[in-house]
């Protein structure tokens, strides 16, 4: 393979050389006018991450933690008009200010007070955290600085399901000695959907979630699929838990009813949120791939199909990741360990891998297994099976004894 080594020109597409080779005009003389163009002032420059946000943004803001050090040195709350002075923020820039204000403010990196102004949790003895819910109506707040967790009682927990994260406030104890928070912001929901059994009451359809750590039941919306009292279904909040009102959801699956063979496998799947079925462009590329070793993937490849490799999983196994084998080489032995090359298969960043980097590992149940890769690869391909051809990366050593 040969290359072109000529550069070109990024305007025209001309080799450079063609053009340097061409003769140059003498440069004009006599004074030019330039327009004025108004550089970063030293406050945006004196910004610790100056060169980090003009390298991602054309027109770079003061970043978050600028914003954070200046709030920390100023040490009183600053109002949005104050923050602007104060960072030399420009009239064409202040609808994207206030933009990254209140990111900032949804990622609890800062808080408004009564009267607006901006000022960092910590200086208002606000502290963030994850909810974690308890079956009998109250929960904590497992704090993100690690600290003690904060008791959350009935009241609070009305507006909160277990895994949001949330702003607090310490609002006093309680009758064990506990801190005792009230929630200031909800930051983020953890639940979008939620898998419970469906119950009538007085005529009201509910959802009792599985998850007992959720303790609120769901208001079964108008619209969806229509279950009956006792099945099992998976919900889809259309609307989140306030301190006056339920969570509602829409149905968008039945599963069946409770007593269901299986039933406790497809509850799993949902409550602990496993990904158990393939994306769309993952099942394309497997439709692509080979039943069995071709020729042409033996190409840079060593031949081991004559040594009587053995795999290590038992034979109830579901699949054969690795095998090996063993011989008395001198005084030591000689040992080769062969695992099935799923790289031959599963390029960096397609499809297959990424859904495979969702899993992170296969998922073994009594009467099922959630794989990470499809079964084409998994059961087939990139299973070391007895008497069949695979692709594998190898380990040859020498074991001195």
């Amino acid at each position: 393979m040969t290359r072109n080594t000529k550069k070109t020109s990024a305007d025209s597409g001309t080799p450079v050389a063609a053009a340097a080779n061409a003769p140059t005009s003498a440069p004009k003389t006599g004074k030019r006018k330039t327009a004025k163009v108004e550089g970063p002032s030293a406050i945006r420059r004196a910004d610790p991450f100056f060169e980090r946000e003009t390298l991602k943004y054309e027109s770079p803001l003061p970043s978050r933690e600028y914003i954070e050090q200046t709030l920390a040195e100023v040490g009183v709350p600053m109002s949005v008009d104050e923050l602007v002075r104060a960072l030399d923020i420009r009239p064409e820039e202040l609808e994207h200010f206030e933009r990254r204000l209140r990111a900032m403010q949804r990622d609890g990196q800062l808080v408004r007070n009564r009267r607006d102004a901006c000022l960092l949790p910590e200086k208002a003895d606000l502290i963030r955290g994850k909810v974690e819910g308890h079956p009998d109506g109250f929960g904590f707040l497992r704090r993100e600085d690690k600290g003690p967790d904060i008791f959350l009682g009935p009241k609070e927990m009305r507006e909160v399901l277990h895994g949001d994260r949330v702003i607090v406030r310490i609002a006093g104890q309680d009758r064990r000695g506990r801190p005792e928070g009230k929630i200031v912001e909800i930051l983020e929901r953890a639940n979008t959907r939620i898998v419970g059994r469906v119950l009538n009451e007085h005529g009201v359809l509910l959802v009792v979630p599985e998850n007992r750590r959720l303790a609120q039941d769901v208001l079964i919306a108008p619209g969806g699929k229509k279950p009956l009292p006792g099945q099992v279904v998976t919900v889809e909040l259309i609307e989140q838990p306030t301190k006056y009102a339920q969570p509602i959801g829409r149905v968008v699956e039945v599963l069946g009813n409770y007593a269901d063979s299986g039933m406790e496998i497809e509850i799993a799947l949902r409550k602990h949120e496993l990904p158990y079925e393939f994306s769309a462009e993952t099942k394309l590329e497997t439709r692509k791939l080979p039943v069995k070793v071709r020729k042409k993937d033996w190409v840079g490849r060593e031949d081991i199909t004559a040594l009587p490799l053995v795999t290590i999983d038992g034979e109830t196994a579901r699949d054969f990741d690795d095998a090996v084998y063993c011989e008395r080489q001198g005084r030591g032995f000689r040992l080769i360990v062969a695992i099935a090359d799923v790289s031959h298969y599963v390029d960096s960043g397609n499809a297959l891998d990424k859904d495979a980097y969702d899993r992170g590992n296969s998922v073994y149940f009594p009467r099922r297994v959630i794989p990470m890769l499809p079964e084409k690869l998994s059961n087939g391909l990139c299973s070391l099976n007895p008497q069949v051809e695979r692709l594998c990366m190898v380990a040859d050593m020498s074991l001195s004894m």
